[in-house]
């Protein structure tokens, strides 16, 4: 039985208005300002929000989380403000490009095997994959290589699949993108291996927690 489940998708930016311009079409969301420097994709169904929330800090290194997508062409995505990083090659038939801030998400051609999905980098991409699907109630399946780390049916998930991809590099910063949870049990999250960051407080009425690689989700309750 799932303890928590998925609620939407957010990321950080030093210009929301330019980051959400970008990112509104291409998701099918509709951009709607939401205070406190706040921008909120809002799509069909809750799970479909991506909120874009102002930071003071620039991105530095990789994202260690970001988005595959499955589109006919690049074309639209280039004269929105996107930067080409890499063209596809044979074995690598995706493009990588970067958003106006430089937030880094890989396009696949439209009718092949590729599944639209959320990517996270990882040190050990099976260990982490286990633990979300348990926190998660999905399914492990396998990737191309044949490891088990990718999560399929997360239940209100917005894509295909949930992707762990081994990195040699270490988490080093707060991650740009992240994830909320709707879970009535925070302490049984720690218990199972997450670290608490911060609780509610003032305001801010839910919990902010990093999983066993360290990465950073926010849990609300189902209240």
């Amino acid at each position: 039985m799932a303890l928590a489940r998925w609620k939407d998708l957010c990321v950080d930016a030093s210009d929301p208005r330019t980051v959400a311009a970008f990112w509104s079409p291409l998701l099918g969301l509709e951009a709607e300002p939401a205070g406190d420097g706040v921008t909120r994709l809002r799509g069909d169904s809750p799970d479909r929000t991506v909120w874009v929330n102002a930071v003071p800090e620039p991105k530095t290194v990789k994202n260690r989380v970001h988005l595959d997508l499955v589109l006919p062409t690049v074309e639209p995505l280039v004269a929105g403000g996107a930067a080409v990083e890499h063209l596809p090659e044979p074995g690598r038939e995706w493009h990588v490009l970067t958003d106006p801030e430089a937030n880094e998400l890989c396009v696949f051609p439209a009718g092949q095997r590729w599944p639209t999905a959320l990517v996270v980098d990882a040190s050990d991409e099976q260990a982490i994959a286990a633990w979300w699907a348990d926190v998660l109630g999905a399914r492990l399946s396998p990737g191309p290589d044949g490891l088990p780390r990718w999560l399929r049916d997360v239940a209100g998930l917005p894509l295909e699949v949930w992707k762990f991809v081994k990195v040699p590099d270490r988490k080093t910063v707060k991650n740009r993108w992240h994830w909320d949870l709707v879970c009535d049990d925070v302490e049984e999250l720690v218990r199972r291996g997450a670290t608490p960051l911060r609780g509610p407080h003032g305001d801010v009425d839910w919990h902010v927690l990093a999983d066993p690689e360290g990465n950073e989700f926010c849990v609300f309750t189902s209240s």
